[in-house]
């Protein structure tokens, strides 16, 4: 089939598809009347499992490459899923858990439809909610993460994180977060990873009034003085009122998308769906 009819196929097939699922999100409790724990509580009794970064699958092309073709268009998706193991009851009314979460980069317009890479990030965090005056505004987050794409040899790249992340809202229609992390570099083919995956990042997500637009912009720094990012934008859609699903406009701009090609510069536009958690994205 041609690429070009192969594309536009693809990109009916992610707007038609959102259309059969159902979600449900769960706005936090934020009214005066609920005390600190009764707030906790409430968070206590959702269940234990559920989403933890966006959920997405998206398709698209590189920008300022001309026409898009085989070479330059491909398929993104992340899967991102998290275990609570306790209830909050550890010091400072914190949880633990465990999450893991699985990027993929798929040249599905190439012969064979090879996967390009795919990254792995296990790892277990220790969070607080933060409530102020009776109001749930957000959380603080410890990680111990460890990232690799399962390759051997020159294909082979991996390092692990001790994190410390933070979200929190400023009003109902916007909230910021931030990430810092240690990184601990075990593999051998990756040594300069921080030059073009960064030491931190920052971020803010805005909600329209009517609950139906979000978007969300982070900046990963790369290492050094100088102000050098990597820029991820999202802007989507909800497709139903009382629904967790959105189409969504997705924006990459500079290194470190995937591992295997951290240290090579990327400017890509993808659109498709999106799965956010009912609770709090994780960034």
């Amino acid at each position: 089939m041609h690429f070009s009819l192969k594309f536009i196929l693809l990109v009916v097939a992610l707007s038609v598809f959102p259309l059969c699922l159902e979600g449900q999100i769960v706005v936090p409790k934020t009214s005066s009347e609920f005390n600190a724990d009764s707030i906790r509580r409430d968070y206590d009794n959702r269940p234990f499992f559920g989403l933890y970064k966006d959920n997405y699958f998206t398709v698209g092309t590189s920008m300022g490459e001309g026409r898009p073709n085989q070479a330059n268009s491909d398929v993104k998706f992340q899967v991102s899923i998290a275990q609570r193991l306790t209830r909050s009851v550890l010091p400072f009314h914190s949880y633990l858990f465990l999450f893991y979460s699985q990027k993929c980069m798929w040249n599905v317009f190439e012969n064979s439809l090879p996967m390009h890479d795919i990254n792995f990030n296990p790892g277990i965090g220790l969070s607080k909610l933060l409530i102020n005056h009776n109001r749930l505004v957000g959380k603080i987050t410890f990680l111990v993460e460890h990232e690799s794409n399962g390759r051997s040899r020159m294909a082979s790249r991996s390092w692990n994180k001790i994190s410390i992340s933070g979200a929190v809202y400023l009003d109902p229609n916007l909230m910021v977060h931030g990430k810092y992390w240690i990184p601990i570099i075990d593999g051998g083919n990756n040594k300069d990873i921080l030059r073009y995956s960064g030491l931190c990042q920052a971020g803010l997500q805005a909600v329209s009034n009517d609950q139906r637009w979000v978007l969300s912009l982070t900046l990963v720094k790369r290492e050094g003085w100088n102000l050098n990012y990597n820029t991820i934008v999202d802007l989507g859609y909800r497709l139903r009122k009382n629904d967790n699903q959105f189409l969504v406009l997705h924006f990459y701009n500079g290194y470190g998308e995937s591992l295997l090609d951290y240290n090579k510069f990327h400017s890509r536009i993808r659109f498709g769906l999106l799965i956010k958690p009912k609770f709090f994205s994780d960034f």
